[in-house]
C-alpha cells in the first residue's frame, strides 16, 4: 500500500485571525482532506518532537541529527544545538529573534572567541553552518529546554533550560552574551544596519542514536526534515515526483509555521497555497486515481494537534461536505 504522510504545523489558525487571514483563500484539496478523513487526537506539538517520535529519537535529541547533517560526526559526545540569536530588550521582556545576519566565516569567528574564553572548561563550540551552531560536553547537564522556533518572537525569560544544572547554564549564557556583545563581528554588523548575534539559544541535547527509516522518500522543503533524511540516509527532494518508487513518503512544509513566528500574515497565505497547488492538489489526484492508498495529514499545533486520515474510499463521502479553513480555528 502506497502512503503519503504530509506534515504542517501551523495551519489551524486562532479564532481572533482566522477569518480575516484566511478570507478569500481558495483551498478545495486542503478542505476536502480534512473534511473526509477520519480525524484523532495527537500528542506531539511542535516539528521538533514530531520527528524524534517518527524517527525513535530519545529526549528531543536534536543536536546530534543535524550535526550528522551539516557534516560532522557526534562521535560519542553530548551535544547541544547552540544556535546564534538577537535578545532584544522590550520593557521587562528579553524577546528572541533568528533573523540575525551572519556568515559561515562570521560565525567560525564568534565560536573561535568563544572557544578561546572558555578554554578551561569541558564545551567547545562549532559552526559548520551560518545559523547552526553547536556545542560538545563531556557529560549530559541533564537539562529541559525549547527548541529556537518555540521561543522566537517571545519572551526568553519564560523558556530558559531547566534541570539539575540550569542555574549553571543560564550563568553560561549571560556570559556567552558578555563575549558576544562587543564582537569585532557584531561590531560591524550593527554599523551596517543588520541584526547582530548578541547570545546562543541552547536546546535540543544528546548523544547520537542510530535513527529508524519509517519512509523510504522525504520531499518538502523543511530543513529540519531535510536534516533526519540525510542522517537516515533516505532520499529527499523539495517538489513531489509521482514517477518516484516509494511505499511510505513523507512531506513536510514548515513555511507556515516560520511565516507564522514572524507575524507575516501575507507570507503564511502564500505559502498555503502553493502547499495547495504543489502537494495537496497532486496528491488527492493520485488518490482518486489508486495511485496512492493512504494520505495522512497531521496538523501540528502548539496545542490540540491533530491527525488526518483519508483513504481512497472515503473520498466517496460526499455528504461530508468540506468547510472553509477558518472553521477550524483554535478556540
Amino acid at each position: 500500500m502506497k502512503h503519503v504522510q504530509v506534515v504542517i504545523p501551523d495551519l489551524f489558525l486562532p479564532q481572533s485571525l482566522a477569518q480575516e487571514v484566511c478570507a478569500g483563500l481558495s483551498l478545495p484539496a486542503l478542505e476536502k482532506i480534512l473534511a473526509r478523513s477520519k480525524a484523532q487526537s495527537l500528542p506531539m506539538h511542535s516539528l521538533e518532537a514530531w520527528f524524534c517520535e517518527i524517527f525513535a529519537v530519545p529526549d528531543s535529541a536534536i543536536a546530534p541529527v543535524t550535526l550528522l547533517a551539516d557534516g560532522l560526526s557526534p562521535g560519542d559526545g553530548y551535544w547541544m544545538r547552540a544556535d546564534p540569536v538577537h535578545l532584544r530588550l522590550d520593557r521587562s521582556q528579553m524577546i528572541l529573534q533568528t533573523n540575525v545576519t551572519v556568515s559561515l566565516d562570521d560565525a567560525q569567528q564568534l565560536c573561535a572567541t568563544l572557544n578561546q574564553h572558555f578554554a578551561a572548561s569541558e564545551m567547545r563550540f562549532f559552526a559548520p553552518h551560518p545559523l547552526r551552531w553547536y556545542v560538545r560536553l563531556d557529560e549530559d547537564p541533564e537539562l529541559t529546554t525549547h527548541s529556537v522556533s518555540q521561543v522566537e518572537g517571545r519572551n526568553s525569560r519564560f523558556y530558559l533550560p531547566q534541570g539539575k544544572t540550569a542555574l549553571k547554564w543560564h550563568g553560561v549564557m549571560n556570559e556567552i552574551q558578555m563575549v558576544l556583545y562587543g564582537h569585532p563581528v557584531n561590531q560591524a554588523c550593527a554599523e551596517r544596519g543588520a541584526l547582530p548575534p548578541n547570545s546562543v539559544w541552547l536546546w535540543g541535547g544528546g548523544c547520537a542514536v542510530a535513527l529508524s527509516r519509517p519512509f523510504d522518500r522525504v520531499y518538502g522543503d523543511s530543513e529540519l526534515a531535510i536534516s533526519f533524511a540525510q542522517a537516515a540516509n533516505i532520499a529527499h527532494a523539495r517538489s513531489l515526483r509521482k514517477e518516484a518508487e516509494f511505499e511510505n513518503a513523507l512531506y513536510v512544509s514548515d513555511g507556515l509555521s516560520a511565516a507564522l513566528r514572524r507575524g507575516d500574515f501575507h507570507a503564511w497565505r502564500e505559502s498555503l497555497l502553493m502547499l495547495e497547488q504543489d502537494c495537496l492538489t497532486p496528491l488527492l489526484r493520485s488518490l482518486a486515481a489508486g495511485e496512492i492508498d493512504r494520505i495522512t495529514l497531521d496538523v501540528l499545533q502548539e496545542e490540540h494537534s491533530r491527525r488526518y486520515e483519508l483513504t481512497r474510499a472515503m473520498l466517496w463521502k460526499v455528504w461530508l461536505r468540506a468547510q472553509a479553513l477558518a472553521k477550524y480555528a483554535l478556540v
